[in-house]
């Protein structure tokens, strides 16, 4: 099939979730991308710029998150009419916690909403992404005053399904190296460098930990967009005995060498739909010390679940028991599952589900 994919947002995760299909599956896909800017503008202009450039018939349109379908649909609909819609949303606006705090206007929620509707197919990267998404529109859709359209959700949620995402994983293994046993051991934090994230409870903890006199080394790196988190600058002066990295690694060969090095990736975020810098950490041998919620404990075997996940505030807790433990289990186990995200393994699904759209729509 000829497969147009619709980025609007191409950089990030983003990018390389929509590069890593194109390279690994058997249909022939059109990457359509727009600049990793102005989100606000993507998710209400993009489908005025994509249905311009979309010249030729695909088979199939496959539209990342940020995009009103709804628009889009109405301006292609002559040309396009009878091509099926495919949403894959890597995240979503109704879920944010700033937006649940701030009592926003749903203006982007409801860009999800009404694209989710909209499209003949919605595919979530994660089970409780999904869960999450039907659980936050009644609370939205509630909001107005009349006319709520709840049976809505239920349309939606017939038509969607969990579709993980893909990573190419394996190029990881070209710069394996060795962990450095009679070293301190490094706690690696690999996220975005943005408030969702809470760096602030991160390295809240560390300090305490370097207080209490626990020896250790911290790797802080990631994408930083704007200014550095004001935890971040503490760091760099409280923690300077400790720290080995603090900023973003631009190299992929000296990124996967940090992660091989590394013993404990930690997370303190509150908002995460997947967890793909987790899972780059977690094949490359990192022990995971995560909250015990969002999609973190989806990611873990049974097995490894009481060791990996804290508790609210017990972060500090939970990384004083691995530093006496001392040395980390074996994470093979982890790593395996992990794997299976590997786009050798995950084109295949993807592959078939956009076919057996096609075929249902015919």
């Amino acid at each position: 099939m000829r497969i147009a994919l619709l980025e609007s947002y191409y950089g990030g995760s983003h990018r390389a979730w929509a590069d890593g299909y194109k390279r690994f599956s058997r249909h022939d896909i059109e990457l359509i991308p727009l600049p990793a800017q102005y989100w606000k503008w993507r998710m209400q202009g993009a489908a005025i710029t994509f249905a311009r450039l979309i010249e030729t018939k695909p088979d199939l349109i496959l539209a990342s998150s940020m995009i009103d379908l709804s628009i889009f649909r109405a301006l292609s609909y002559q040309r396009l009419g009878d091509v099926p819609l495919a949403l894959y949303l890597h995240e979503n606006q109704l879920s944010y916690p700033q937006n649940q705090r701030q009592g926003h206007s749903w203006r982007y929620g409801f860009i999800n909403y009404i694209s989710a509707l909209t499209a003949d197919a919605v595919y979530f990267n994660s089970e409780f992404h999904k869960q999450d998404f039907m659980a936050q529109l009644p609370r939205m859709l509630k909001h107005f005053a009349d006319f709520n359209e709840l049976e809505t959700i239920g349309e939606i949620e017939a038509k969607s399904a969990v579709l993980p995402v893909g990573m190419d994983l394996r190029r990881f293994d070209d710069h394996r190296a060795a962990k450095d046993n009679d070293q301190p051991p490094i706690f690696l934090w690999n996220h975005r460098w943005e408030e969702d994230k809470d760096p602030k409870a991160f390295v809240r903890s560390l300090i305490q930990l370097a207080a209490l006199g626990y020896e250790f080394k911290v790797a802080i790196t990631g994408e930083r967009f704007g200014k550095t988190p004001a935890a971040f600058k503490r760091a760099e002066t409280t923690l300077a005995d400790q720290l080995i990295q603090l900023g973003y690694v631009e190299s992929f060969a000296d990124y996967a060498r940090l992660l091989w090095q590394a013993d404990y990736i930690v997370s303190t975020a509150r908002q995460e739909f997947f967890g793909i810098a987790v899972c780059e950490a977690i094949y490359c041998g990192c022990l995971p010390i995560l909250p015990d919620r969002l999609n973190y404990p989806n990611l873990l075997t049974e097995e490894f679940k009481a060791a990996c996940l804290y508790q609210r505030d017990r972060l500090t807790a939970q990384l004083r028991y691995h530093l006496e433990r001392g040395s980390a289990p074996d994470t093979s186990a982890l790593r395996d599952k992990i794997a299976r995200f590997d786009w050798r393994e995950m084109a295949p699904r993807y592959d078939a589900e956009m076919q057996a759209l096609v075929n249902r729509q015919r």
